[in-house]
């Protein structure tokens, strides 16, 4: 499944259409919902942080979920998430996306994509 995403409307969109796609698949619910919480922070930063559009792609493969977000920023994502205050509005998404996934690396082949697998 790939999708690109330039507003909230098409990050709504892109959830929805893999999230049918994943239970079409037979993954388990409580998967299709990380993978779904995993995908929509990573590409919330995406838009605010990336330029304003990203490129979404996400399949099941060998027990795992593989979500992939491009975006036109260069900047890298730090190697270890920290989570922010309780007190603080930001801070928090990417702490939940190592939390959830079992792995998060990164490329920077035109522009930054992260790459999250996720157990099924």
């Amino acid at each position: 499944m790939n999708c690109e995403v330039d507003d909230l409307r098409a990050l709504k969109a892109a959830l929805e259409k893999m999230c049918a796609a994943l239970k079409r698949d037979a993954v388990p619910e409580n998967a299709v919902f990380n993978c779904k919480l995993v995908a929509c922070e990573l590409l919330s930063n995406a838009l605010r942080y990336g330029g304003g559009c990203a490129e979404f792609h996400a399949e099941k493969q060998d027990g795992e979920v593989i979500i992939r977000v491009r975006s036109a920023n260069n900047a890298r994502p730090p190697e270890q998430a920290v989570c922010s205050s309780v007190t603080e509005e930001r801070g928090r998404g990417l702490f939940l996306v190592d939390a959830l996934a079992e792995s998060r690396t990164f490329s920077e082949k035109d522009g930054i994509c992260v790459i999250i697998r996720i157990l099924q």
